[in-house]
């Protein structure tokens, strides 16, 4: 299974990256990382060409946050943070309560790309910062795993912008038909884990969690933060599903005034 790097018909400075599954079982990518050609690239999934020592990777610090609303607004705000609160020791959870009639699921079929990041940055007048690269943590997981997750494959579109690179998720036509031919019980068990946070999230640091209330998807907390791996620069946001009081750490809010929270990474 390789990553391929193919040069976009709607951007001269967009490509997109993607990986696929060698139906023969074999890497035709066998003596380097990267293999080029007129039109795209290869990254090769052999694990022994990336065991080697792991470059620095500096603690990341919280730049700002924002939210997204019950019908996915954009704030520049954390009015969207969600507490923890411990439940009891033998707790009683009926996670399919909610779904039929108190259950609204963001539309998935919307792909929102990188559109929130950008309006934090334009926002928090952060579009200014020197970093090297843009984007979810989510895609870099996806990079990062590549040699050891076989199963599926991923498509990213990276634009290069006054020197900063923005890469951004494309779904697959392999991902679309899975998600477009989910069965009720895959939407069902989906659910599930939105209402077990439900019954472990507060509105605030002093209420508790509302089980009976309306389970919306739309509604997210997002951190950004900077970071430095090897030379290069990064700036990614990541979902936060819930933060705990009872291990609070110093970080910044959008006016990179110190603040004091945890987020929990979803």
């Amino acid at each position: 299974m390789d990553h391929h790097i193919s040069s976009s018909s709607y951007h001269k400075h967009q490509s997109s990256y993607k990986r696929e599954r060698d139906d023969g079982g074999r890497n035709p990518c066998e003596s380097k990382r990267f293999r080029t050609n007129n039109h795209s690239r290869t990254l090769s999934t052999r694990k022994e060409l990336y065991e080697r020592d792991f470059p620095v990777y500096k603690q990341p610090v919280e730049v700002g946050c924002f939210s997204l609303d019950s019908e996915r607004r954009f704030f520049n705000d954390s009015r969207q943070m969600r507490y923890y609160v411990e439940p009891d020791r033998n707790p009683h959870f009926d996670l399919r309560d909610g779904y039929r009639d108190r259950f609204i699921k963001r539309d998935d079929s919307v792909k929102e790309r990188l559109d929130h990041i950008l309006r934090w940055m334009v926002a928090s007048k952060s579009n200014t910062l020197d970093v090297d690269f843009v984007t979810w943590r989510g895609h870099l997981t996806k990079l990062l795993t590549t040699p050891y997750e076989t199963k599926e494959g991923w498509l990213l579109a990276v634009t290069r912008f006054r020197g900063t690179f923005y890469i951004s998720e494309v779904e697959t036509e392999t991902a679309r038909r899975e998600r477009e031919n989910r069965t009720e019980r895959h939407e069902e068990m989906m659910y599930w884990g939105y209402k077990f946070e439900q019954y472990t999230c507060a509105d605030n640091a002093h209420s508790l969690p509302d089980p009976g209330g309306v389970v919306n998807t739309n509604e997210a907390f997002c951190t950004v933060v900077q970071t430095r791996l090897a030379d290069h620069r990064l700036l990614f946001s990541v979902y936060i599903t819930i933060v705990s009081q009872s291990l609070l750490v110093p970080c910044y809010d959008n006016n990179l005034n110190p603040q004091t929270v945890l987020c929990l990474f979803k």
